[in-house]
């Protein structure tokens, strides 16, 4: 049994929930947060009310129950919109539905969407009228496995989760003129960077800081930096410009930072603006005890970054899910590496992708692995899809394609398609274990065995590793059922127990050419209670004087 916990943030929570502007990347001023009470149901009926953009199964939804087989929801909304004049366009945007969308306005059809983690928009302006207007969606979400489907599960408990259905991010509507930047496409280098913006040919780009004003030319513009100011988790510092073409106007930044592989006295090692870098991370699931898929309030992204970075951290590996925008713009600005992972799909198999593999070494081929043609056909959409999502995102260093062998197929090609769309951070294609030939790092899992090194020529990475439990029952959503690697009778056992693996396995293992390092996890989740924190964000487990040392340790030591 579940407990549902709030947090304090879900506690404090009063009118529109998540009222900032949902794209900090690409920021206009003439928005409309949609979000808020609607009518919802699992019939057209729409009978009972809920609090978007939390799932229904959420505390924070109102609703607060499991659906069981039921895969049907109806959404209504009902807003007052003034008629578009003839120069302009309005844009309806959701930024995640689980995991299928039709959309309606005013009884007329808009449009269809499949896939639970990524944005979609579509432009309403035809269907608006003058006053009041009814937004309706219909969502089917019956974890369809040919989809990415994360770490949800029917049958939640140990390391799966409570699966979650509907609306999970803002719905808001963008009034635009009728020629408008549609996109922006950004990349960069130590002292140069190139914009490009989609959907129009003519405009200025302006530099904040300088003022220095560059013409775009068939869309885009490169310019160099005097006196770079480089991005580093320890000086995260962002680089704000606008774009401006005919009537529209944009604000975005961006940052200079270079990821490389080096070898350094006889080690690959990963390197950060051309210099070895230790990634000293944790794994970040992104639930939360209140709103499961949705935090109470868009600050507590910025409170949990923070709380890690008090411990000395400076990477969270964001684990089978995409965010909302605003935790890539948290770590941004506050400088948190991510370690990004693809979201899987296709079925997952016990005992073959998790017990065989944990306590015996092998390498199978993979290219008759997770068959189904229209299970890989999606997987690849997601994969080009959340690139071009993220990728202007400088906080990203690292790509992972396949978890431990889950939907895994063709790694090799996943590789090489992956690469096709981004050569500028680092590919981990299977994180764990069913290693293929191509990718840039050797990255392992270890839980029961003695912390080590691979044995390939490439930069080392422990992807996962600890895992281990202290449980604080006031704080835990499953007083009955534990879920971890090590079990810890008190804060303090726990504690030793960190600053010793810290102290006599990582920090030796980085000056033997280890590279990045992932403890599990940020939170505790439901029934896994290795966390740094509590599921309800109110208890930090290990205090900063505790763990903060081993930080400035291991980057000395890729160093020597």
């Amino acid at each position: 049994m579940i407990r549902h916990l709030l947090t304090d943030a879900g506690a404090a929570l009063q009118g529109t929930p998540w009222n900032v502007y949902p794209r900090p990347q690409m920021v206009r001023e003439n928005w409309t947060n949609l979000n808020g009470i609607w009518h919802f149901g699992t019939d057209r009926a729409v009978e009972e009310e809920i609090l978007v953009p939390f799932c229904p199964e959420s505390l924070l939804s109102g609703i607060r129950r499991d659906f069981g087989k039921e895969k049907n929801f109806f959404y209504l909304k009902k807003f007052d919109h003034a008629k578009p004049a003839l120069n302009e366009r309005v844009l309806l945007h959701f930024g995640a539905v689980d995991q299928e969308a039709e959309v309606y306005i005013n009884s007329f059809y808009v449009g269809h969407h499949e896939g639970g983690y990524l944005p979609f928009t579509f432009e309403i302006t035809e269907y608006l009228r003058e006053g009041e207007n009814e937004l309706f969606v219909e969502v089917t979400d019956a974890l369809d496995h040919r989809l990415p489907w994360g770490k949800q599960k029917k049958k939640r408990g140990g390391m799966w989760y409570t699966p979650v259905s509907g609306i999970w991010q803002t719905v808001w509507l963008e009034t635009v003129p009728k020629d408008y930047i549609k996109g922006l496409q950004i990349s960069a280098g130590l002292n140069w960077v190139r914009i490009r913006a989609e959907g129009v040919k003519d405009g200025l780009v302006t530099l904040e800081e300088t003022d220095a004003c560059y013409p775009l030319e068939d869309g885009q513009v490169r310019f160099e930096i005097n006196e770079p100011k480089h991005w580093t988790p320890g000086t995260p510092y962002l680089y704000w410009f606008t774009v401006q073409s005919g009537e529209d106007k944009v604000r975005s930044y961006f940052a200079l930072r270079e990821l490389s592989v080096q070898e350094v006295k006889g080690k690959k090692r990963l390197c950060l603006n051309g210099e070895p870098y230790f990634f000293n991370g944790l794994l970040d699931q992104g639930y939360f005890s209140d709103g499961i898929y949705t935090p109470a309030a868009p600050e507590c992204y910025e409170e949990d970054i923070l709380a890690m970075k008090s411990l000395g951290f400076n990477t969270l590996r964001k684990h089978i899910k995409v965010e909302p925008e605003q935790f890539y713009y948290d770590c941004d600005r506050l400088g948190m590496v991510v370690f990004q992972d693809m979201v899987n799909n296709g079925d997952y198999h016990y005992v073959k992708e998790t017990v065989l593999p944990t306590f015996i070494s092998s390498r199978p081929k993979d290219l008759r692995m997770h068959a189904d043609p229209a299970a890989r056909r999606n997987f690849l959409q997601a994969v080009k899809d959340t690139v071009l999502h993220l990728k202007n995102h400088p906080c990203i260093c690292y790509w992972t394609i396949f978890n431990e062998g889950w939907g895994q197929f063709q790694a090799d090609r996943a590789y090489e398609w992956l690469l096709r769309l981004d050569r500028s951070r680092f590919i981990d294609t299977t994180s764990g274990w069913f290693k293929q030939e191509k990718s840039d790092v050797e990255s392992l899992h270890l839980y029961f065995k003695p912390l080590q090194l691979g044995s390939e020529d490439k930069p080392q990475v422990l992807s996962e590793f600890g895992g281990y439990v202290w449980k604080d029952p006031e704080h835990s959503a499953n007083v009955e059922k534990t879920y971890g690697y090590k079990t810890f009778e008190s804060r303090e056992e726990l504690v030793k127990a960190l600053q010793r693996v810290f102290r006599e396995e990582l920090v030796p293992l980085a000056r033997e050419g280890l590279c990045a390092a992932i403890y599990t996890q940020v939170s505790d989740v439901e029934d896994e209670t290795n966390g740094l924190i509590t599921y309800d964000r109110k208890l930090l487990k290990v205090r900063p004087e505790e763990l903060f040392e081993f930080g400035p340790q291991l980057q000395a030591a890729v160093r020597e």
